[in-house]
C-alpha cells in the first residue's frame, strides 16, 4: 500500500514539476540553417516577430542585447512589432538600440492596422524616423559578407481596415486583390534581381502560397507558437486565422523548391492567454552552404 501511494505521489510531483515548467517564459534564440549555392559567403538573418511592444528588460535591453550576441547581417521585423493598444515605448527603445547597427528591414502586421489610421501612421513614422527600410510589395538587393541577397516584404492583408473594412479573421481563401498584387510585385523584383531571395511576411497560413512563388526562403510570424504547446506532442493548439492545432505554429517547413520558417514570436503580457512550453524567441537564419 505504501508503494503504491509512494508511486501516485511521484506521479504527482512530475506532474507537477512538468507543468510548472511550461510556464517558463524567459527568451529563447532559435537558430536555422538553410543551405544553398546561391551564395558566396553565408548570411546571417535576426528576426523579429509578434513584439506587440512587451517588455524586454530595462529599455529593451535584454533583446537589443540578444540580437547583438548574434551578430546578424540584417534584422528582418515581420509585423507586429506594434501593439493596438499597449503604447509604443519600448518599440522606440529596441529600434534606438539597433537600428543604427543594422541594416533593418520591416513589414507589417495586423495589430498595427487595428490601432486605427492616425494610430497606424504614427507608428510608420515611428520606424521611418529610425531608419527602418518598409516594404510593401517590392525589394531591396543587400550585399552582406561578400554575397547579394534580395529581400522583399509584403503587407499584412488587414491593411483593407483602414479603408473601413469589418474587424475579422481572414481566410486563406480571402487573400485581397492587393495583397496578391503585393506578392506579384515581390516575385518579379527576386526573379528580375537574380540573387537568393527572402520573403519578409506577416501571415504563415499562406505558406503554401509563398513557396508556390519563386521566392527561396520565406520569413513569418503571427501564430505565436499557437499559444500552447505540448512537448514532442503538439506543436500549437491555436492560432489566429488558422484555427485549433495549427500546421503553421511555428518551426521549419520545407516545401519542394523552398523554405518557410515561421516564428513563435515574442508576445507576453500582450497575449489574453498565457504561453505553455512556447518560449518568446529570436529566430536567428543563416543562409549559405554548410
Amino acid at each position: 500500500m505504501k508503494a503504491k501511494h509512494g508511486i501516485w505521489l511521484a506521479l504527482v510531483l512530475l506532474a507537477a514539476v512538468f507543468g510548472l515548467l511550461g510556464f517558463y517564459s524567459a527568451l529563447a534564440v532559435r537558430s536555422y540553417k538553410v543551405e544553398t549555392d546561391k551564395l558566396s559567403s553565408p548570411v546571417r538573418l535576426a528576426l523579429i516577430t509578434d513584439l506587440h511592444s512587451c517588455r524586454y528588460g530595462k529599455e529593451e535591453q535584454v533583446l537589443i542585447d540578444a540580437v547583438d550576441a548574434q551578430h546578424p547581417d540584417a534584422v528582418l521585423l515581420g509585423g507586429d512589432i506594434c501593439d493596438d493598444k499597449i503604447p509604443d515605448t519600448n518599440v522606440d527603445y529596441f529600434l534606438r538600440g539597433i537600428a543604427p547597427r543594422y541594416p533593418c528591414f520591416y513589414v507589417t502586421g495586423n495589430h498595427e492596422y487595428m490601432a486605427g489610421r492616425a494610430a497606424f501612421e504614427r507608428k510608420i513614422s515611428l520606424f521611418q524616423r529610425h531608419g527602418v527600410r518598409i516594404l510593401s510589395g517590392e525589394g531591396v538587393v543587400l550585399e552582406c559578407s561578400g554575397s547579394k541577397i534580395c529581400i522583399c516584404g509584403v503587407d499584412d492583408p488587414d491593411f483593407r481596415l483602414l479603408s473601413g473594412g469589418k474587424r475579422r479573421h481572414l481566410g486563406r481563401e480571402e487573400m485581397t486583390p492587393r495583397f496578391l498584387s503585393q506578392l506579384a510585385a515581390a516575385e518579379r523584383f527576386a526573379s528580375e534581381s537574380g540573387c537568393y531571395s527572402v520573403l519578409l511576411a506577416h501571415r504563415p497560413e499562406y505558406a503554401p502560397d509563398y513557396a508556390a512563388r519563386s521566392f527561396d526562403l520565406a520569413l513569418c510570424g503571427h501564430a505565436h507558437g499557437g499559444q500552447w504547446r505540448i512537448p514532442f506532442l503538439i506543436n500549437g493548439v491555436f492560432a489566429p486565422n488558422q484555427g485549433v492545432f495549427p500546421k503553421y505554429a511555428g518551426g521549419r517547413y520545407d516545401f519542394a523548391r523552398s523554405t518557410v520558417i515561421v516564428s513563435r514570436g515574442l508576445a507576453r503580457e500582450s497575449t489574453r492567454l498565457f504561453r505553455f512550453y512556447n518560449r518568446p524567441e529570436l529566430v536567428i537564419v543563416d543562409i549559405g552552404k554548410f
